[in-house]
Parts: structure tokens; C-alpha cells; sequence
């Protein structure tokens, strides 16, 4: 598949500015004409990979600022926002949102800034106000890869030769020699309501008996993550330019499970193991002692430059379909973005057969097609007769790439499809027997004398 068009007319002008240089001297030091400079300025061109690496040799500068430049956050944090409802009439699609990012950059970004000011009533909130919003607004602006936390996870890895070892001993001896830290498991009497606690005062990271040895090599690392990985993160949560205090905080949070994740499964090894078991998830939970959830986050990362693994999207619902989970990451999924869910993906058909895999070839309106799976998941910390918590965590991967997943055998890639939507508000099928309500901006059409396979009737269709 061929790689995403990158247009960065806004970043290659600040270079320019930067280095105050004219549009010819620039030209002229990276060996192209000046109009096709206009060009790429004015984002009628995109970036192409000599360009770009004339522009890293010439300009000293962090390529991924590109990405960060894209008006309003890109692609997919575009599609994010015109996933709601009130613009659910507009059939907005994905080659008319690239010619707008194109063609008038400063329109789209001045409308991303207006939509996150203002919610879809006109009252000011939307984002603004919501730092889980906030945080995940940025973590899809870096489409949930941070290069320089695999590169230094993978180092820290290579240091503790986990590739033969035991993780959580590894990590254990580390803490205790290098940081002082010694590892405690309390029962469950001493810790009712907590999984970890960092004591300073004891130089103990105190842990949960509850927690099973994937979950706990997990949360040992995390604490090694924010003690060796301190540098890398403070960067990144500096440059993200939060105000609010609990946003950071998440952030923070955040980027330390990526590191601690990123050092359970170091990126290069791990990308080999997926492309030899057809990602098998579940001989990958085997072969680096994680979790479902935690190998299914990690598949949604793998986008280094050069190394690139298949564009997995996430979500994670509880039995209300409520997400608490949502990573695009490379895939653009509009499964992801939207905030609505179709009760026809059988994401929710999981919670019917706890802890076993569901595989489901799906297609949008659009013609999207994907190849999903789901899986519930109970989080560490449940004891018998207290209240359990349940999710199902959903992967999916365009079909036209999933041909070499082991969740492929035997599935027609090519041939009939569940069709879906992204919630009834922004499903525009008038034949659906599961619909619930007509979409946004569609008017409904009650007829006494008649009665359609389809509950609710609108017009228009």
C-alpha cells in the first residue's frame, strides 16, 4: 500500500522563514525549481521522500514536527471530528477531507480550532474542558508512536538481555541495584483497594497479590519507565502544551505504559514475531508473558519509519458501549473516530463468550472494508463476591491487508461483508432492522399504513 501523502506546506515555509531565506534561495539549495516549491508551500504538491531528505540534510529540524503541522492534526483527527452527528447529512468522505487539508489549510485549521473550543450546542467546552479529550487528541497527533520511547526501550531491554531472561526478574534486580527500590507483595488485607503503591519512605514498590505475573511485570516496569524514561517523557509532555493539570498528569501516565509496554515487547523483536505468527495474539501473549489488551495496545504502534507493521485501530467498550479505549493510530478508522457504535460489529457479541476471540469481516457505508476481531478482558483486582468490571477490546485491520493474519484463514477477504455503521445518528442505511433512531438531520416518517423491514423510516432514503 502505498504511503500517506504528507502535505507540510505550513512546516517547510517556518523552516524557510526560520533560515530567512527567499523561496529562490531555498530552491536553490535543495536543488528544485522555485515554483515547485511555491507548490509543496502551498500544499498543491506533497512532500516527496528525496525532498524530504534534502530537507533533513539541509535543515536541522525533527521530521516528525511535519506530522504535527498538519492542519488540525491531520487526517484522522479531522475525520474524528466530522464523526459527529451534526455533520452525519454532510457524507463527507475521505478523498473530498484530502483535498480540503490540500487546498485551503488554513480554512481546515481554523475550523479544528473552532470545533474544539465549542461544543455542538455553540457553548464553549468540547475539548477544552475534558482532559481525557485533551490527551487523546494528542496521543492520535502522534498516531500513538513515540520514537524515541521504543528507542530507548528497546536499549533498556538489550541492557537486561530480555530477550532470554525473566522480565519481571530482570526488571526487579534492576530497580533494586540501580534505583534502591525493592519489590514487596502485599496480600490483599494490607492493600483492599489498591493494585500498586510507590512507598519512598520504605524504597518499596509495593504490589497487589491480586495481580497475575503478566500484570505485574507490567506495573514493575512502569515504575522502572518513570525513573529511566523520565527525560524522554518530560519532552513529550512539554511539547504536548497542556494547561490543564490532570491532562498532563494522564499524559504522563500514558507515556509511561507505552515505554513499560515497549520494553515487554521491544519494537523490532516483537514486529518479527508478529509477521511469523500472522499476528497471533494469542501465541504473542505467550511468547512475551503480557496480556490481551496489552499486545492488542502494542499492535497499534508499530509505525516506525522504515519498519512499519500493519495499521491496527482499538476499542475498548464496557457492556453500555461505552469507550474507554479508542487508538487509530495509522489506520484512520473511522471505527475508532466515531463516537457512535453499530450493534451490528459484533464488538459487542463479545461479552456472550467471555475470553474467547470473535472474527468478523465488516464494511461501512463507504466501502470501507475491515477484518475484526474482539475479546473481553476483566481487569486485575477482582475478588469473589465484590463487583467485577468487564470489557471487550476490538482490533481491526483494513481487509485488503489482513490476507496474511492468522485470523484469515479460511475467511473470503473479497466476498460478503456485515454491513455496519457508526452508530444509528450516522448511518444513513434505510434497511436496517436494528436501527434505533433516524440519522442527524434526517426526518422521520411515521406511515400507519404500512410496516418496513426497518423500525424507523426517514427521508431521503
Amino acid at each position: 500500500m502505498a504511503e500517506r501523502k504528507i502535505f507540510a506546506g505550513h512546516a517547510v515555509r517556518r523552516l524557510r522563514r526560520q533560515a530567512a531565506l527567499t523561496q529562490s534561495a531555498m530552491a536553490q539549495d535543495l536543488a528544485i525549481s522555485p515554483s515547485y516549491l511555491n507548490l509543496v508551500e502551498r500544499n498543491q504538491r506533497p512532500l516527496s521522500a528525496a525532498l524530504l531528505v534534502k530537507l533533513l540534510d539541509r535543515f536541522d529540524f525533527d521530521p516528525r514536527t511535519l506530522a504535527a503541522a498538519e492542519p488540525g492534526g491531520g487526517e484522522a483527527a479531522m475525520r474524528r471530528r466530522l464523526a459527529d452527528p451534526m455533520f452525519a447529512d454532510l457524507d463527507i468522505d475521505r478523498s473530498e477531507l484530502e483535498e480540503w487539508l490540500a487546498g485551503a489549510p488554513g480554512g481546515a485549521e481554523a475550523f479544528a480550532r473552532v470545533f474544539d473550543r465549542l461544543g455542538s450546542d455553540g457553548e464553549v467546552s468540547a475539548d477544552g474542558g475534558d482532559p481525557v479529550a485533551q490527551v487523546r487528541r494528542e496521543i492520535e497527533r502522534w498516531r500513538n508512536h513515540f520514537p524515541d520511547l521504543d528507542a530507548a526501550a528497546e536499549q533498556l531491554a538489550d541492557e537486561m538481555r530480555l530477550g532470554a531472561g525473566d522480565l519481571y526478574g530482570a526488571v526487579a534486580d534492576r530497580l533494586r541495584v540501580k534505583h534502591q527500590l525493592s519489590i514487596r507483595v502485599l496480600p490483599v488485607e494490607v492493600m483492599p483497594d489498591m493494585l500498586r503503591r510507590l512507598d519512598l519512605h520504605a524504597r518499596q514498590l509495593q504490589l497487589s497479590e491480586l495481580l497475575d505475573p503478566a500484570s505485574r511485570a507490567f506495573a514493575a516496569t512502569f515504575q522502572l519507565a518513570q525513573i529511566e524514561a523520565r527525560a524522554e517523557i518530560d519532552a513529550l509532555v512539554a511539547g504536548a502544551g497542556f494547561t490543564d493539570r490532570a491532562a498532563e498528569r494522564l499524559h504522563r501516565r500514558h507515556l509511561a505504559s507505552y515505554f513499560a509496554a515497549a520494553v515487554m515487547m521491544p519494537y523490532a523483536r516483537f514486529l518479527r514475531a508478529c509477521e511469523a505468527t500472522g499476528y497471533d495474539i494469542e501465541l504473542l501473549q505467550r511468547r512475551f508473558g503480557a496480556g490481551f489488551e496489552q499486545v492488542a495496545h502494542r499492535l497499534t504502534t508499530l509505525q516506525r519509519v522504515g519498519a512499519r507493521g500493519l495499521p491496527f485501530f482499538m476499542v475498548r467498550i464496557d457492556r453500555a458501549g461505552q469507550a474507554s479505549k479508542r487508538f487509530s493510530g495509522a489506520s484512520n478508522a473511522a471505527l475508532a473516530e466515531a463516537e457512535g457504535r453499530c450493534p451490528l460489529w459484533r464488538l459487542h457479541h463479545a461479552f456472550e463468550r467471555p475470553g474467547s476471540l470473535t472474527v468478523q469481516l465488516v464494511e461501512l457505508q463507504s466501502g470501507d472494508r475491515w477484518l475484526t476481531m474482539a475479546r473481553t478482558v476483566t481487569p486485575q483486582g477482582h475478588r469473589y463476591g465484590t463487583i467485577g468490571a468487564e470489557f471487550a477490546v476490538g482490533l481491526g485491520v483494513e481487509a485488503a491487508l489482513a490476507g496474511s493474519l492468522a485470523i484469515a484463514r479460511g475467511v473470503d477477504l473479497a466476498g460478503d461483508a456485515t454491513p455496519i455503521g457508526l452508530g444509528c445518528r450516522a448511518c444513513f442505511r434505510p434497511d436496517c432492522p436494528q436501527r434505533s433512531s433516524p440519522p442527524a438531520g434526517r426526518t422521520l416518517i411515521v406511515n400507519e399504513n404500512e410496516r418496513r423491514l426497518s423500525p424507523i423510516s426517514f427521508a431521503g432514503d
